[in-house]
């Protein structure tokens, strides 16, 4: 069966450098380009290039060093910023201007205090004036998660109408329940005239921790491009973590979609981030947290050392990681001792063991972790020390 194509247009030199205490230089930002090129996004959202011009210095030369992903620029649907934008890309092999604007009333009230007939002309203008200097032109339709759903269908009409090749549907707080988003992109695919003309993206913040959700729920009602970052990063609580749709779909196969992903990369790229940006995923983080691959309960780490599929749904190899990690505390059980024994050199038999395994539950009782060196010390001070060297 033929799978669909979900492209990944990664926003973390964009979205995810906004948070607090993340700046990037220039070089950096390079290295990191470079990286999720090769890792195989479809888009690199490079920067907003009206911002400074450190920003608009770094999206030029970033459209120089790619060479396979759309480079693309943000802009607010305004003349100046169109402008800008257009000129950071002017390198890109395959440039792309993402403009738009805020279309829930929330925002056409109290940001724009304006009203809809004139928010829809906006966007039409925006749209219009960024297609007289790139083909492939996103618009976004901010706080589109809180926009009523018939409204924005003719939002959309219009940006299709004036060239748009692609559709953001942001869910911009992180409000949405993932019934309701997909609801959402279903009923844009089936009410906006001339909707195959464009792609559907989504961008999904993670306020209330549904954003993978609901993005996985985009995809499943018609949405092709996914809008995430490296380790969730963004905004607030954070943008959809890229290496969470990816793996999704890929552990999914059913789903039939697919990405042009290279996994292997992806734990490498996840610490590539986060030592640029100083702020590392929490060690529970799926697939790219410290913990992700890590057992330290004696029922799981019996079973993943007796077949790892027990409890890993992922090979940590297909995501970069050597391997799984067996983390002996005083939950661990025999089995996880005697493993990690014979890693250090002690094959023991099962009366040893039993011995080993009491005088290793008094010491892990102190400690939070037990380390290799410790487990010298405790096999030492055993009753079967003597036994076990002259074996």
């Amino acid at each position: 069966m033929s799978h669909d194509k979900v492209e990944i247009f990664d926003t973390s030199l964009r979205d995810g450098e906004q948070v607090p205490g993340c700046k990037l230089n220039t070089e950096q930002k390079l290295i990191i380009a470079k990286e999720l090129d090769e890792l195989g996004v479809d888009v690199i959202e490079a920067g907003f290039a009206v911002s400074s011009p450190g920003d608009f210095n770094s999206i030029v030369a970033i459209s120089k060093l790619v060479k396979n992903a759309r480079v693309c620029s943000l802009s607010r649907a305004v003349e100046n910023d169109i402008k800008v934008a257009a000129e950071s890309i002017a390198y890109a092999k395959r440039p792309r201007i993402h403009t738009g604007i805020g279309t829930s009333d929330s925002h056409i009230k109290y940001k724009f205090k304006s009203n809809r007939e004139e928010i829809i002309q906006r966007a039409y203008d925006a749209v219009s004036y960024a297609k007289t200097f790139v083909e492939d032109v996103e618009f976004y339709a901010e706080d589109a998660g809180r926009t009523d759903n018939d409204y924005l269908a003719k939002v959309c009409e219009v940006a299709i109408k004036a060239g748009a090749t692609v559709l953001n549907i942001p869910d911009t707080t992180g409000y949405c329940l993932p019934s309701e988003y997909g609801a959402k992109i279903k009923y844009l695919k089936e009410n906006v005239k001339n909707i195959d003309k464009a792609i559907i993206s989504c961008h999904c913040h993670n306020d209330l921790g549904l954003a993978t959700a609901n993005s996985i729920e985009a995809i499943k009602n018609g949405a092709r491009q996914v809008e995430c970052t490296i380790n969730g990063i963004g905004e607030r609580a954070g943008n959809t973590a890229l290496e969470e749709i990816v793996m999704i779909l890929k552990q999914h196969p059913y789903l039939n979609f697919d990405t042009n992903i290279n996994t292997k990369h992806l734990f490498k790229l996840s610490q590539l981030i986060s030592k640029h940006m100083g702020i590392y995923p929490q060690p529970n983080k799926a697939i790219v947290g410290a913990n992700a691959f890590a057992h330290s309960s004696g029922i799981h780490q019996d079973g993943v050392i007796k077949r790892r599929d027990t409890y890993e749904i992922i090979d940590p190899a297909d995501v970069g990681v050597t391997e799984s990690a067996i983390i002996l505390t005083a939950r661990s059980g025999r089995a996880a001792l005697a493993y990690k024994a014979k890693n250090v050199g002690y094959d023991l038999t099962k009366l040893q063991l039993d011995e080993v395994y009491a005088n290793f539950l008094n010491f892990a009782d102190q400690r939070k972790e037990v380390n290799d060196e410790d487990i010298h010390q405790i096999i030492e001070t055993s009753k079967v020390y003597r036994d076990i060297m002259s074996a």
